[in-house]
């Protein structure tokens, strides 16, 4: 065995806690990436379970075959997978159309919904969606549903609900199965019979022809030329592997964050043994061998931090999985209560011993060859603080003004740019520059002078924490720059997810009615009756190229939504959306109306209106209420008055609010939980800076207890002094990712919004919880901290 084989054995054998001290933050990055690829296959498993199939016995699948991009055929003229295809390929072997229908799926109030539910057309001897539980539906009044209405409904086989007919008219089925597949985003999927699908729509959608017997040749002449001819693909609606990089980027930050907590703890280590390190120099040994040493110490650390980050992968994916399902967010995928692996496959565990063990060496390099480099006699002086030399310190200095004198030139640059491609490029790499310059190379400057304002303003505890600080700036610096990282990017995420928010309820309070009745399946609308807090309201008729109405009801009702616009309106003339204010005339139902004005789209639905013709049937209502109107209860209102019309509804502007409020809900809890598995990676690197500070100051410590210090003082120094880290990468971090989200919202060119509540109180909560997981970090060295004895500690080092 080398010497430096022997040497990194021996290293082990005698202090094998403070070698594995830099594999901490490596575990849990490992447990990341592993999690996100356990999940991922569950994920990917689930869906593809739920993928429906094509029958074995199928040998034929028929299509419309693909148009060109430019092609202006007309609609009606198009090809289509009609009765008449069927018919003719019926004179070849059995031609089974493909289907897919419409319906209302009725909640337990008895009322629609405002998402359709997708019936599919399934028949009972050509099997094609798999069930988790239950039976295929058999005769006309069962249905099968999928498993995220199940779920949210707690629906289960022999259950009954309520669907409404084509006509509007409310029945009862029998839930025979739940199906594998989920509704992405809560959609309903249903299956059912050809019997029962046209009873709820008429008019249903051919997908494919599956054609069963019959020769190839024979099957493509009797299609025709506008159609093709597939051979059945068994597998072409799953996804493969498609979603097992959803969750990987996030994986990958937190490796990433992981590797910057490995070296800065390297670092540290290396700094404990340099006296160690000075004798072997002095005494003859080279720096090859030494950092021959050190690396073969971070292969072993890497390939033990892998092995657990392996064992904790598959547990930290149960415990995703769980709070996608509480939080709604499996929703949005189409699958709940997934059961990701426990226990890692071979294959992962190897990976994870790979990976860890590469990125372990990767990290330790710099700080081994800087360890080797230590002079013998620098090394053997007593040191008790870290003092670069003069000329360090200006090259520091220089460079990190360069780098943020040019993230300040980039980012003038980027709002010079507004609007244009090259913004968002110069806002991004003006944010490294920034995080390079300020905290990376004048880190040990900037993270001392932020700890020194916090220790400012408590007592002992904060001022002796921020000496500690000030003593190791290098290493506080270190220490705090992966914390800041995420920091920034959680708290730039969420501004621009709140400014997108904003922007949406900037798109809701525009001109719109205050409530909308319509039909959740664009039925004829039933005689509205009169509701209490109505100011005017409209009918609109369906009509070929608009909206018929009657002239004085619409200008009353625009009149009562304080919008003019509609005095010339009258039988035989039209009013358009703004975009159509350069046509003469609207030509509908044989008939043409002469344009007399515009009104904002977003009262009519960015349709035509059309004075005097209301001849069509009704299908939809514009209502201005009273002020201090109620929208909510003119809806239940109107929907108690109507109880044999369940599928009629009523939307408002709260309804726009609502969904926008929903989706930044689970785009904040999403980018919360992602990030944060980088945030927990960085605070590991305070529990380890704080166990090699305290092994550090043993005598600093013992001296404390011989003066009369309690316990619990040296506990609540030790635990200020990771509280103060935590807040600096938070506060730090939180003002760096606000700043550029500013920026990169001014360079966009959208008006910038300050943040609201719904982005403030999850920032707030994450940074306490932050706070929470440094205390929790902090709790090891701490307790280490209070058991030294004072006789023992003055006695070593």
């Amino acid at each position: 065995m080398s010497t430096s084989l022997r040497l990194g054995v021996a290293e082990f054998r005698a202090r094998p806690g403070r070698a594995l001290l830099p594999g901490v933050a490596l575990v849990v990055g490992v447990a990341c990436l592993l999690a996100a690829l356990v999940l991922s296959d569950a994920l990917s498993r689930s869906v593809d379970e739920g993928a429906p199939l094509t029958p074995s016995s199928v040998g034929h699948v028929v299509e419309v075959k693909p148009q060109p991009f430019d092609d202006d055929t007309p609609e009606a003229n198009s090809p289509k997978l009609d009765d008449a295809v069927v018919a003719r390929l019926s004179a070849v072997g059995r031609a089974v159309p493909v289907q897919i229908a419409r319906a209302d799926l009725l909640d337990s109030s008895g009322r629609a919904g405002q998402n359709r539910a997708e019936v599919n057309v399934q028949q009972p001897d050509l099997v094609r969606w798999p069930l988790a539980e239950g039976r295929q539906p058999a005769a006309g009044g069962e249905v099968a549903v999928d498993k995220i209405t199940a779920y949210e409904r707690g629906l289960k086989p022999g259950d009954k609900v309520s669907l409404a007919a084509a006509d509007g008219k409310p029945f009862e089925v029998t839930v025979s199965g739940v199906l594998k597949r989920g509704g992405v985003d809560s959609r309903p999927i249903l299956v059912a019979g050809p019997d029962l699908a046209r009873k709820l729509d008429p008019q249903l959608v051919t997908k494919q022809i599956w054609v069963i017997g019959g020769a190839r040749d024979a099957v493509k002449t009797a299609a025709g030329a506008s159609y093709v001819v597939w051979d059945p693909d068994p597998d072409a609606d799953k996804v493969g592997d498609d979603l097992t990089f959803v969750l990987l980027p996030f994986s990958i930050l937190a490796l990433a964050t992981a590797v910057f907590v490995a070296a800065a703890t390297f670092r540290a280590v290396y700094a404990q043994r340099q006296r160690q390190t000075a004798l072997l120099r002095c005494i003859g040994a080279q720096r090859g061998p030494l950092v021959r040493r050190s690396l073969f110490e971070a292969l072993l650390t890497g390939a033990a931090a892998g092995i657990g980050g392996a064992l904790l992968g598959g547990p930290m994916a149960w415990v995703l999985a769980r709070t996608f399902d509480v939080t709604g967010i499996s929703v949005l995928f189409g699958a709940v209560e997934l059961s990701p692996q426990l226990l890692p496959s071979l294959g992962y565990v190897i990976l994870g011993v790979v990976v860890a063990a590469v990125l372990s060496v990767v990290a330790a390099v710099r700080p081994a060859i800087n360890a080797a480099r230590v002079s013998p006699l620098a090394a053997l002086r007593d040191a008790e603080s870290e003092v670069p030399t003069r000329s360090v310190r200006r090259l520091r200095l220089v460079f990190g003004l360069l780098f943020t004198g040019g993230a300040a030139v980039l980012a003038l640059g980027a709002i010079a740019a507004k609007g244009t491609s090259a913004a968002p490029l110069a806002v991004t790499f003006s944010a490294i520059a920034a995080v390079a310059g300020l905290f990376w190379i004048l880190g040990p400057v900037t993270v001392p002078f932020i700890a020194r304002l916090f220790g400012r303003i408590g007592g002992t505890h904060w001022k002796l924490a921020g000496a500690e600080v000030r003593r190791m700036p290098q290493r506080s610096a270190s220490v705090a720059l992966p914390l800041l990282l995420a920091s920034s990017m959680v708290t730039f995420f969420l501004v621009l997810l709140g400014t997108a928010q904003e922007l949406t309820y900037s798109f809701a309070n525009e001109e719109r009615p205050d409530a909308t009745v319509v039909d959740a399946g664009e039925r004829a609308l039933p005689p509205i009756p009169a509701q209490d807090g109505v100011a005017a309201s409209v009918v609109l008729h369906k009509a070929e190229n608009g909206a018929g109405v009657d002239p004085a009801e619409f200008r009353n009702w625009l009149k009562a939504q304080n919008v003019s616009g509609a005095e010339q309106l009258a039988d035989g003339t039209a009013l358009v959306p703004s975009q159509w204010d350069d046509k003469p005339f609207v030509e509908s139902d044989g008939r043409q109306y002469k344009v007399v004005g515009t009104v904002p789209g977003t009262l009519t639905g960015y349709t035509p209106v059309l004075g005097g013709l209301t001849s069509g049937p009704p299908e939809k209502v514009l209502v201005a209420l009273q002020p201090g109107k109620d929208p909510a209860q003119f809806r239940a209102g109107l929907q108690a008055a109507l109880p044999d019309n369940p599928t009629v509804i009523v939307r408002t502007d709260a309804d726009e609010r609502a969904e926008a409020d929903r989706y930044m809900h689970l785009g904040t809890v999403l980018m919360m939980v992602l990030l944060g598995l980088s945030v927990a990676v960085a605070v590991t690197g305070i529990g380890t800076a704080l166990t090699i500070s305290v092994q550090e100051r043993r005598k600093e410590l013992a001296l404390r207890r011989a003066l009369g210090v309690t316990q619990g003082g040296l506990q609540g120094g030790v635990i200020a002094e990771a509280v103060m880290l935590a807040l600096v990468g938070v506060l730090g971090g939180g003002a760096l990712g606000f700043g550029y989200a500013v920026l990169a919202i001014l360079s966009i060119g959208i008006p910038l919004v300050l943040p609201a509540a719904s982005v403030v109180f999850p920032l707030v909560i994450g940074g306490l919880a932050v706070v929470a997981l440094a205390v929790v970090a902090a709790f090891g060295p701490s307790r280490g901290a209070s058991r030294i004895r004072p006789a023992a500690g003055l006695a070593s080092g």
